[in-house]
């Protein structure tokens, strides 16, 4: 049980912690609050289901990763969970919604590419793999 908190003393988490915090508060507080032009919780799983096939029960899952992420992260706590489950989260999102309109964000005409969704999978992986770094509870724990 050791491996969830242990973590490296290295700044260089901080950052990818804190940005993916910010990025997925953004994103997924417009998923789950309707806030930022969002659709909302409902909406937005039921969009899910009907866009991509997805069940419900996953959908609800997805946007309780999204939001337990962004406090994860912020704490420094929990944070190889949460980021395995971001980086499964955005796996799907490349999948399944960008990568029919190949790689680059914009330029295809149809939508946007899995340019930017990689750029975050990448990311939760790299905090899946390295912890949280110093400053966490996560790195406070493993000693």
């Amino acid at each position: 049980m050791d491996w969830i908190f242990h973590t490296h003393d290295s700044f260089a988490f901080i950052f990818l912690r804190l940005s993916l915090a910010v990025t997925f508060f953004m994103h997924g507080t417009q998923h789950a609050f309707g806030w930022h032009g969002g659709k909302g919780a409902k909406a937005q799983v039921l969009n899910w289901r009907d866009k991509y096939h997805i069940p419900m029960p996953m959908g609800i899952l997805a946007l309780f990763i999204e939001l337990s992420a962004v406090v994860s992260f912020t704490l420094g706590f929990l944070v190889r969970p949460a980021a395995f489950g971001l980086a499964v989260f955005m796996a799907f999102a490349m999948f399944l919604s960008h990568w029919s309109n190949g790689f680059f964000l914009q330029g295809s005409g149809k939508g946007s590419g899995i340019e930017y969704t990689f750029a975050l999978m990448m990311m939760a992986l790299a905090l899946t793999v390295g912890g949280a770094g110093a400053l966490s509870i996560d790195g406070l724990l493993s000693r």
